[in-house]
C-alpha cells in the first residue's frame, strides 16, 4: 500500500425513504482502508439503503466521518469527490460509448492538477485492468448485462477515491469476471488505501475475498468481524433462518454448505408454507 489508509466511521445513524425509516441509529466502528468490507444480509435487510444513504443519495440523519471530517448532511462537490457509488445496474439509453462514460466520471471529479490527457490516459488504463479494453468504443446502450456493469465499474475505480461503495458488482458476471472484479478491486483498495464497502448476496464470496463483514438483519447489525468471527451457522439460524455447515476447502478458505431450513419452518420473514 502506497499512503496512509482512508477512515469511515458512521454514528448515530439514519436513513430511509418518506415515512419508512430502513435503518435507525446505527453506529460502526472504523472501516479502515486497504482492505474490503462486505455488506450481507438477506433481501429487505437495509444493505443497498445504507450503500445509497452513505453515498449522499438519501436523506440520513447522524454523522458520517472520512479521514477526520465530519458530515452530517453528506452533499456537495467536496463529498462527492470523497466518495464514489456503483450502483446495481447503469442507467438505460446512455448515448454514450464505455470510455465516454469513464471520461466523464473522471472530469466531473477531475483530481487537482490532472490534465485533459491525464485523464484520457488513466480511462484506458481504467479498462485494460479490467480487461475490457475492447468494449471502449462500444456504445453502453448496447451492452449485455454483465458488459453494463463492468463498465460501471471501470467509472467507478477511475476517480479512485477515499470510499469506495460498490452494490452487488457481480450479480451479472460470470465466474472469470467475478473473479477479475474481486481482485482488481481487492488490489486497488490496498494500492490506494481505499475504504471498500460491497453488498453481496453470495457470503462465501464475500468469506473468501473480505477482510470484514458486516451482517444486516432489518436495519441492524446481527454480526460484525472477520469472516471467522461473522460466518457461523448461529448467524445463518438467526438470519436466514437455515442450517448450515461451515467448513474449510484445502486452500484454507472458509466454504458455506446449506443444508435444509429449520424443521418447523422458520424464516427471518416468517413461517414457510
Amino acid at each position: 500500500m502506497n499512503m496512509t489508509p482512508h477512515r469511515l466511521s458512521i454514528s448515530g445513524y439514519s436513513v430511509g425513504y418518506p415515512g419508512r425509516a430502513v435503518i435507525s441509529d446505527l453506529s460502526l466502528p472504523a472501516i479502515v482502508g486497504g482492505s474490503m468490507t462486505a455488506l450481507v444480509g438477506p433481501n429487505a435487510a437495509g444493505k443497498t439503503t445504507l450503500l445509497r444513504g452513505l453515498a449522499g443519495l438519501l436523506r440520513s440523519r447522524g454523522a458520517i466521518e472520512i479521514d477526520g471530517t465530519v458530515w452530517r448532511n453528506p452533499a456537495g462537490a467536496d463529498y462527492a469527490n470523497r466518495v464514489t457509488y456503483m450502483p446495481q445496474s447503469l442507467p438505460q439509453r446512455v448515448a454514450l460509448s464505455v470510455y465516454e462514460a469513464v471520461l466523464a466520471a473522471l472530469h466531473a471529479a477531475r483530481p487537482q492538477g490532472a490534465t485533459a490527457p491525464d485523464l484520457r490516459r488513466r480511462a484506458v488504463e481504467t479498462l485494460e485492468r479490467l480487461g475490457i479494453g475492447d468494449l471502449a468504443l462500444a456504445p453502453l446502450d448496447r451492452l449485455s448485462g454483465g458488459q453494463r456493469q463492468m463498465a460501471s465499474l471501470a467509472q467507478a475505480i477511475a476517480r479512485e477515491p477515499a470510499v469506495l461503495l460498490l452494490d452487488e458488482p457481480t450479480s451479472a458476471l460470470d465466474l472469470g469476471h467475478q473473479l477479475a472484479v474481486m481482485k482488481t478491486v481487492r488490489d486497488l483498495s490496498r494500492e490506494r488505501g481505499i475504504v471498500t464497502v460491497l453488498v453481496l448476496h453470495d457470503v462465501a464470496l464475500a468469506a473468501r475475498w473480505c477482510d470484514r463483514i458486516i451482517v444486516l438483519s432489518r436495519g441492524r447489525i446481527a454480526a460484525d468481524g472477520t469472516p471467522d468471527e461473522a460466518v457461523t451457522p448461529a448467524m445463518f439460524a438467526d438470519v436466514y433462518g437455515v442450517a448450515t455447515r461451515i467448513e474449510r476447502c484445502s486452500r484454507g478458505f472458509l466454504q458455506v454448505m446449506v443444508d435444509d431450513l429449520f424443521a418447523d419452518g422458520s424464516s427471518p420473514f416468517g413461517r414457510l408454507s
